[in-house]
């Protein structure tokens, strides 16, 4: 199995090391814009396998997609990051024209392989690569509800003293402020969360949740890494492995839910063909205001690129 990563900065070299260090696939390749990078940093994660123990391959490219020939999985993390102050919506023209030239470079060499977005402003640049790849709508998917879902499993964790192991949940909609956190679907060991924590508690929580990024942004000056690529690499996973998980995933949304042409986070089943399962859950009334108020904003966005794809033709 072969997983080509796209960008080496922090996301993508994070989500390339864990990829090599788990040996989710025999060869791991790297691509940067910027010389040297890919290759440095692909070396020094090979040069780690003596001590870590592992055999998984790993490749670096500047520029040259010949080398990504043949993968079966593409993570694209290529664009600008987010400054303090930058909204994901201030990315979209730059990330836009990225991810239309990253998206095009892969079809050519690997025209069946499954591609997993995680560039900013993460729904609207799924759409471009879905636009740009011309691929299914089951092949093109977005990396944000793996990541929200992990930030509020992680707060709850520390907020009940127990291990985020035993934290199952769900989050759906956009990467952002309008996220939608349900707690009703969230369980500690089986236990309704409800059932352990405060309300006013547990609404704290899902607001640290929705601002997530925004709070590591102003911490260190940049976007996180550790978690975004170690997510990217867990859906990578389940598609080699065939492992048939249940993640939430930016998705093309065709009907289900009530909602046509958009693209949100839903609960899937991720397997061998990529999404194999759209999964509709009974969302009561509030829930479902909150998810068509989260998918007017990303309409809103998609919106933009249209303007700006449009204009460009």
């Amino acid at each position: 199995m072969k997983i080509t990563v796209v960008g080496a900065g922090n996301v993508g070299a994070t989500c390339a090391d864990v990829l090599a260090y788990r040996e989710i696939a025999n060869e791991v390749v790297l691509v940067d814009i910027k010389e040297g990078v890919a290759e440095g940093k692909s070396l020094d994660i090979w040069q780690k396998a003596p001590i870590n123990l592992y055999d998984t391959r790993t490749i670096g490219s500047t520029n040259d997609y010949s080398k990504t020939a043949g993968s079966d999985v593409v993570v694209i993390t290529s664009g600008l990051p987010r400054k303090p102050g930058m909204t994901r919506d201030d990315l979209i023209e730059t990330n836009a024209g990225i991810v239309r030239s990253v998206t095009e470079n892969v079809i050519k060499h690997s025209p069946e392989a499954i591609i997993i977005v995680v560039s900013n402003p993460l729904d609207v640049m799924t759409y471009q690569a879905h636009l740009s790849s011309k691929l299914p709508r089951t092949k093109v998917m977005g990396m944000a509800g793996i990541l929200d879902t992990a930030r509020y499993r992680a707060f709850l964790a520390e907020a009940l003293n127990v291990s985020p192991k035993d934290i199952q949940a769900v989050l759906m909609g956009g990467h952002g402020d309008t996220m939608v956190p349900l707690p009703r679907y969230t369980t500690v060991g089986g236990i309704p969360v409800t059932e352990l924590i405060e309300k006013d508690k547990l609404d704290a929580i899902i607001e640290r949740t929705k601002t997530g990024g925004g709070e590591l942004v102003k911490l260190m000056g940049t976007s996180a890494w550790y978690a975004p690529g170690s997510a990217a690499a867990q859906m990578a996973e389940a598609i080699v492995r065939d492992q048939r998980r249940v993640f939430p995933v930016c998705v093309k949304l065709e009907g289900e839910y009530g909602i046509d042409n958009c693209y949100l986070g839903v609960p899937v089943i991720l397997g061998k063909n990529g999404i194999e399962k759209i999964i509709e859950l009974d969302l009561n009334d509030e829930e479902k205001a909150l998810l068509n108020t989260s998918r007017d904003h990303v309409k809103e966005v998609m919106d933009v690129l249209d303007k700006l794809n449009t204009s460009k033709v």
